[in-house]
């Protein structure tokens, strides 16, 4: 097993200082986020809101051409390998997944993160789910072309929430190109199935594990006296996500792979927590894994 950090989780942290760190505290590897740098920050900002709105461990993807290489040669000689470049572009998007699939081919980077449509109710599943399933499919031929697999995450909200859901949109694809970024923390809030049942049904479309957790909060309760409930982002050891019953799972199917950190929670500082969260991952591994 590998073990990296998807960059999205080091937000106060600029790309040369994400690499550092990540070498200093042991981790194998890195999962960069890859989005636009926005222009117009807020001055004031949520601290639980920092991941997504002012995130400094980001590759431009506007300037991916340029900085991908450059951040591969200081990836390298930190003894880092990159995962994945993960991305928040859709199937539709093929004229902005192409460069990003030629700087990934370029760096050696095996996989690129496309992300699945979202799902809000406002437009009917099937419609949205149909178009997809083409968009993927022909998405399979740019990353054989390229030779770098195109990776979508199970995650919730979105039109492939569960194990079951992501398995109908892709097994007419051939795994080799298109596979599927497992995620235990966003099945907590939506589409949680069994694992060792997810990961049989899955098999070879695995291509990459996420581990981070959460939980649902009671929030009061509506106007008829239900309890109403919260999703709640979590310290890896205190959430619904049950890890030691992932690791289990993985040992039996064979999984050895990489694996990000993606953690949310805001208990600790981003460095204490990430050094506790490859400790306890690593201890997951001795005590399950190789027993």
């Amino acid at each position: 097993m590998r073990y990296g950090v998807f960059s999205v989780s080091m937000p106060e942290y600029g790309i040369d200082e994400t690499i550092e760190i990540l070498a200093k505290l042991g981790y194998e590897g890195v999962e960069w986020r890859v989005k636009e740098i926005p222009t117009d920050i807020p001055s004031e900002i949520p601290y639980e809101n920092r991941y997504w709105i002012d995130n400094k461990s980001t590759l431009d993807i506007d300037n991916l051409e340029v900085l991908a290489p450059q951040v591969a040669q200081k990836c390298k000689a930190a003894g880092l390998a990159i995962f994945g470049l993960a991305t928040y572009l859709m199937p539709k998007d093929v004229e902005r997944i192409i460069p990003v699939l030629e700087a990934a081919k370029r760096i050696g980077c095996p996989m690129v993160r496309v992300f699945p449509y979202a799902y809000d109710g406002k437009q009917d599943y099937s419609q949205i789910f149909d178009k997809a399933k083409q968009e993927v499919k022909s998405l399979e031929a740019l990353a054989r072309n390229y030779s770098v697999k195109i990776v979508m995450e199970i995650h919730m909200d979105t039109i492939i929430a569960s194990p079951s859901s992501a398995y109908r949109l892709l097994k007419d694809c051939d795994p080799r190109y298109i596979g599927l970024i497992f995620d235990p923390g966003n099945l907590v809030y939506e589409g949680y199935e069994n694992y060792l049942k997810s990961f049989q049904l899955l098999k070879a479309y695995i291509a990459h594990v996420h581990v981070k957790n959460g939980c649902l909060v009671e929030e009061g309760k509506d106007s008829f006296g239900a309890r109403k409930f919260k999703r709640l982002w979590t310290p890896l050891k205190d959430g619904m996500a049950n890890l030691s019953e992932l690791f289990s799972v993985m040992k039996i199917m064979g999984y050895d792979q990489t694996i990000s950190i993606e953690d949310f929670s805001n208990e600790e500082e981003t460095i204490e927590k990430l050094a506790s969260n490859l400790e306890y991952l690593k201890l997951l591994e001795k005590e399950i894994l190789y027993k």
